[in-house]
């Protein structure tokens, strides 16, 4: 049986706001899997359509465009802060669609431990959400959608996989999120070994979509409806810091 309660406000808050912008994002954006760069904006804000999303009541984590190693790149500071820096794709995934970035932690979130929710924080996520048919998911988790969806009157989307930088689990480590179902995690680096170093990272998104949502897909590949950026500290009430280079999506 699931323990993850249906109706837990903060499980419900958090699904809820992973993805609370897309709908907005999304509706101006032609179909495609374009993602705008970081390297090409100005220093400041995100450019469109990147949008934020929070919590209510929480400190937001914040992300800018800044000049950084002799490019301009995407800092992500977490300060026992919460946020999302989501950007909406409209795309459906082959076999051969590929997600490519380069990524760099400098400060890890002490006391991080993404296997419980008194420690789900992490510097550095990326996020890709898929459009998975909710009729055929167990009641339980209908319900869940249902109410998050009525309660801040946004679709939320059905899977979410993020691409983790953890303080602990190996590389490849695939687990499901403490708060809820719907969003799966895929540890890619560790620890403190690469500190300061920027990482390249390119990966078979129909291979990891089945390695962390296989129970339930049945070998089909759903709609890919948005990435996000992510970065949190406020269950442990900690510090991290990142930056992210450009992110490209290859059909």
């Amino acid at each position: 049986m699931d323990d993850r309660p249906i109706l837990g406000p903060r499980t419900l808050a958090r699904l809820a706001a992973l993805l609370a912008a897309t709908v907005l994002a999304g509706a101006a954006l032609a179909e495609g899997a374009a993602i705008t760069a970081f390297s090409a904006a100005s220093p400041g804000e995100a450019p469109p359509p990147w949008k934020f999303a929070t919590l209510p009541n929480k400190t937001a984590t914040k992300f800018s465009i800044v000049e950084f190693d002799g490019a301009r790149v995407l800092k992500v500071q977490a300060d026992d802060s919460y946020g999302n820096l989501i950007h909406p794709v409209r795309m459906q995934p082959t076999a051969s669609t590929s997600l490519a970035w380069r990524w760099r932690v400098d400060k890890l979130v002490d006391d991080a431990d993404i296997k419980i929710r008194s420690g789900d924080d992490s510097p550095a996520k990326l996020c890709v959400f898929f459009d998975f048919d909710s009729g055929k998911l167990p009641f339980g988790e209908r319900a869940k959608l249902a109410v998050a969806g009525s309660t801040t009157g946004q679709d939320v989307p059905t899977e979410t996989l993020c691409y983790v930088w953890d303080n602990k689990l190996a590389p490849e480590t695939s687990l499901v999120n403490a708060f809820t179902k719907r969003v799966r995690f895929i540890v890619l680096q560790s620890g403190a070994g690469k500190l300061g170093q920027w990482v390249t990272q390119r990966r078979d998104v129909a291979a990891d979509y089945q390695k962390a949502f296989g129970d339930e897909s049945q070998g089909k590949l759903p709609a890919l409806t948005g990435i996000a950026v992510s970065a949190d500290a406020d269950n442990t009430h900690g510090h991290g810091l990142a930056y992210f280079g450009d992110i490209r999506l290859t059909p």
